[in-house]
């Protein structure tokens, strides 16, 4: 008898993991046919976990759900989402294969360019900076480019890629190409039960990868796991760090958290911030065409703000001290400015007018928006060998 629970012991793992992948992904993976994936791709035979990461407890927060823009025909799956990282990094998606969808969002600097302009596949530019894609599950009307002409992250994905400037590809030639790759067809089988091959395919695999980008593990997550309260001082915190995370949430005269007001920190909606004095970028009036929407830009999280090298919708800032000094001094005028930024007596842009020392401080608390483990993690990092 003691035999037996000693053999049964033994093997008791075994059947756990083969168990726990079935609940998450039932795959049949057959050896031979993954060595076509191994010959090319660096990816686990059991897939990461995208579906459902160990986020904080506050994730739970009904506004953070509210938030999630997930549609329910494409949830995160494991192997849904890897499909979508090989899709991510593969620069067989440009009509020249020079360019990635990573070759813009690079994954050290919070998934944002080190360019003011993305450079595409021939040399041009683009006519906006990279938007950060941390976080891009938690807005909440699921839109998405500066300009929200996109309605969903799936519609959103295909664009680049069919973009005369950026990656110049047709669909149908996208579709030749991943069916030409021998481990395409046997990706889009776990991903999605058979080898077909469909642009509506593409688009899920690199929506569900994008939304599994959660940045959670920064000092701040800590801090409000720690406290579960991010009004009151966080143990992890320095002083300094203390009295920035105040300036930022209750400064009597602009209140940043009133824009990004949740703890993902996207703002809820659209917003025109002054860095432009006419709006030579119509923003989200672009699809809208309503005039009170012209120079108004969706606001993606703060998550890495401090890894960025560039900064707003046109790239014109180049220093997270540049970005506060603009809320602090240099907001401009502009008919559709944000009410949160105006002087309601006035209409004239507020001012923060903060000392050096709260400047200082206000940095301390945005570096601590830093995730290094999502920065560093080898889930989002290239599978190409």
């Amino acid at each position: 008898m003691k035999k037996r629970i000693f053999q049964f012991l033994l093997i008791l793992p075994f059947y756990l993991v083969v168990f726990s992948c079935k609940k998450k992904d039932p795959v049949l993976i057959i050896p031979n046919e993954f060595d076509t994936i191994s010959a090319t791709l660096t990816i686990p035979q059991v897939p990461y976990n995208y579906s459902s990461p160990l986020l904080p407890a506050f994730f739970n927060n009904q506004f953070i759900q509210f938030q999630n823009n997930t549609p329910s025909d494409n949830p995160v799956t494991d192997w849904g989402a890897t499909l979508g990282r090989v899709l991510f990094y593969d620069k067989d998606l440009s009509i020249n294969s020079t360019i990635a969808c990573a070759s813009c969002h690079h994954q050290e600097i919070g998934f944002t360019d080190t360019s003011i302009l993305s450079k595409g596949f021939n040399g041009g530019f683009t006519t906006r900076h990279s938007m950060s894609l941390a976080n891009a599950a938690y807005y909440s009307n699921g839109r998405f480019f500066w300009d929200e002409r996109a309605q969903t992250l799936e519609e959103q994905v295909l664009k680049p890629i069919q973009d005369s400037i950026e990656m110049g590809l047709d669909l149908n030639t996208l579709l030749n190409r991943l069916v030409a790759k021998s481990y395409y067809p046997i990706l889009f089988k776990y991903a999605f039960g058979d080898n077909s091959i469909t642009t509506e395919r593409v688009s899920k695999a690199l929506a569900q990868f994008i939304r599994s980008m959660v940045s959670y593990r920064s000092k701040y997550d800590i801090g409000l796991s720690e406290t579960n309260n991010r009004l009151v001082d966080f143990p992890n915190y320095s002083m300094e760090e203390n009295h920035g995370k105040s300036i930022f949430m209750s400064h009597p005269v602009i209140n940043c958290f009133g824009c990004h007001n949740t703890d993902v920190f996207i703002a809820d909606n659209p917003r025109n911030n002054g860095i432009q004095f006419e709006n030579t970028d119509p923003g989200i009036f672009i699809h809208t065409q309503n005039p009170n929407d012209l120079g108004k830009f969706k606001v993606p999280s703060l998550k890495n703000v401090a890894l960025r090298k560039h900064f707003m919708h046109n790239g014109s800032l180049s220093s997270l001290d540049q970005v506060i000094e603009h809320y602090n001094s240099s907001i401009l005028p502009n008919p559709n400015l944000d009410e949160d930024l105006k002087d309601i007596a006035n209409h004239a842009p507020k001012q923060m007018n903060l000392t050096p020392t709260e400047m200082k401080d206000l940095k301390a608390f945005l570096e601590t928006l830093t995730d290094h483990e999502f920065i560093s993690d080898v889930k989002f990092s290239s599978p190409f060998k």
